[in-house]
């Protein structure tokens, strides 16, 4: 039998998180539970082998321990509703196997986000509307257990000597997680989650995100090998239209993913995914983004996918784009098309090679075809609010001009924004090169009736 088994399954017990009818009652009562609990746990040690606990399948372990709690529940006659009972028995197997009181909402397809401020506040995002749940944590301690059962699953950690962290989660959820003495009021932890529900541009189009029209000239964008940038803000929707754009790439190319935290779902057959590492408890062995786009290029790629450009790395994926690797896709942070050029320019500033600004804008001009704005509106619904070529560099300015546009007109009765994608009746320049792909762009695409 393993100790450290035993005492982390003591612990994990000792930390139970109880109904509210049970920690409502008297000291008597509350002795009573210790003493049940104390009992649960002897009683787990004894019917099950710890030390092969790694070797038994999950749904019978869930099954095992399931049953013996509930035989002591019933064999020490607790005074229990049937609810109350269901609902401390799936406690114990939250803390035993998951994620503890944050299971029920990882099973709930309607939540996007969770975010944890301390352990006794805890908000949700539904529908792109926050809300508090009636959900918290026993103490800082226990956030603390559970955000370290997440990053020590992806060989990262979290302390005081490196108190913030990047991770996921099984199921592809990206997850940041901050602790003291950085975060003043208790841990913090913030969930972006993996929707349970593929989202492919039909979904997207009947959502109203972008039209039919838009999402045609997008997948011929793709086929084209144009090199496209995503752009928008936090909880924009960039990553999910960078799925949905990838998923267009044709199956039999050779695609790099390059990522702080693997959040990628590509569907194709010949995918190679790297993601980037912190430095060691020494403070050695970070590999950054730069690191793996430079890699990368030595891997034979036809596309290397970026999920978000936000350092010096920005020059390096330039200069592939520019060295025949069209068709290269990525993200960055940005409220508008003009800002997402901007931003490039101070990234390429990073890297310290002393360019002039006029040849960062050449370099950008050159490599980066198309930038696809995306927002998300008050109201919570996200949209593709224009599709930007660039045509080139005038002078000492980008020059670029847009295809399609959001129209927005206002708000109705009950908050939700109105309005409509329209074209700009100008025919981009990349229409020649679709064609060249079998892709033809009729007039009418972009005359707005």
């Amino acid at each position: 039998m393993s100790t450290g088994l035993r005492e982390r399954l003591r612990s994990e017990w000792n930390r139970l998180p109880i109904s509210d009818q049970l920690k409502e009652q008297n000291s008597n009562g509350h002795q009573r539970l210790q003493e049940i609990k104390a009992q649960l746990h002897r009683n787990l040690v004894g019917k099950l082998d710890l030390a092969q606990l790694s070797n038994i399948e999950p749904a019978l372990l869930e099954k095992q321990i399931t049953r013996i709690a509930e035989e002591m529940i019933i064999s020490q006659n607790i005074p229990l509703s049937i609810a109350e009972r269901e609902r401390v028995v799936r406690e114990v197997r939250d803390e035993l196997f998951g994620l503890g009181p944050l299971e029920p909402l990882l099973h709930d397809p309607t939540i996007s986000d969770i975010l944890v401020n301390g352990y006794n506040q805890v908000y949700v995002e539904r529908h792109g509307k926050l809300e508090r749940v009636d959900v918290r944590f026993q103490n800082d301690e226990h956030l603390l257990q559970i955000i370290d059962r997440i990053v020590s699953r992806v060989g990262r950690r979290i302390d005081e000597s490196s108190p913030m962290v990047d991770a996921r989660l099984p199921d592809g959820s990206r997850v940041n997680a901050i602790i003291p003495p950085l975060a003043i009021d208790g841990p913090a932890l913030s969930i972006r989650r993996f929707g349970t529900i593929k989202i492919d541009m039909h979904e997207l189009i009947r959502r109203g995100t972008l039209t039919e029209d838009m999402a045609y000239v997008l997948e011929g964008c793709v086929k084209a090998r144009l090199n496209i940038i995503i752009s928008g803000g936090t909880g924009a929707g960039k990553t999910t239209l960078l799925n949905v754009l990838s998923s267009f790439i044709p199956p039999d190319e050779r695609i790099i993913t390059i990522e702080d935290s693997a959040e990628l779902q590509l569907q194709q057959p010949h995918v190679v995914r790297l993601e980037t590492r912190p430095p060691n408890i020494e403070g050695k062995g970070e590999v950054t983004q730069r690191d793996l786009v430079r890699n990368a290029l030595r891997m034979r790629p036809d596309r290397i996918v970026i999920g978000e450009v936000r350092g010096e790395e920005a020059i390096d994926m330039l200069q592939a784009m520019n060295t025949g690797h069209d068709g290269s896709l990525t993200t960055i942070h940005a409220n508008s098309p003009r800002d997402a050029l901007s931003r490039l320019e101070t990234m390429i500033s990073m890297a310290g090679l002393n360019l002039t600004d006029k040849a960062m804008r050449q370099q950008i001009a050159s490599a980066v075809h198309l930038l696809i704005q995306a927002t998300r509106l008050e109201d919570g619904s996200r949209k593709v609010t224009s599709i930007t070529e660039i045509t080139g560099i005038e002078g000492d300015v980008i020059a670029m001009q847009d295809i399609f546009k959001f129209e927005r007109v206002g708000v109705d009765s009950e908050g939700r924004v109105l309005g409509r994608h329209r074209a700009t009746g100008i025919r981009p320049r990349f229409a020649d090169r679709l064609r060249r792909y079998g892709y033809e762009l009729p007039s009418s695409l972009f005359n707005d009736i």
